[in-house]
């Protein structure tokens, strides 16, 4: 049976409690009921978004970047406000805000250096 495309993404992060901070504050992610004690699942559509715990032997510190090489684009509603919110607070912003065909996008770095870019054109 062949593949029908993405259906759960994940990000090991260091501290899993600061990571769901920063998510659910910034992002106005919120946590889904469902999921094991070493993950954090938020109620994201059409695709679960979860961040977990390190895997055993994962260093992210050994990494230039984490996920370097991976595009992982979110879709908001608003993108320049969670933008302004982001550098009003000093978080880094990989690329400032452009329109182009994905609507108003930017991106910026967690605090576990993945790159994320939000986008507001579905």
């Amino acid at each position: 049976m062949p593949v029908t495309g993405p259906d759960f993404i994940s990000l090991q992060v260091r501290d899993l409690d600061a990571a769901q901070a920063f998510y659910r504050h910034y992002l106005g992610l919120v946590r889904s009921p469902a999921g094991p004690p070493h993950a954090v699942v938020f109620t994201t559509r059409p695709i679960a978004f979860a961040l977990r715990d390190l895997v055993p032997g994962t260093d992210l510190d050994s990494a230039a970047r984490p996920g370097l090489g991976t595009a992982l684009w979110l879709h908001a509603t608003d993108v320049q406000a969670v933008h302004d919110a982001l550098a009003a607070d000093g978080h880094p912003i990989v690329s400032a805000p452009v329109d182009g065909p994905f609507g108003r996008t930017f991106t910026f770095a967690d605090p576990d250096g993945y790159h994320i870019t939000l986008h507001d054109r579905a």
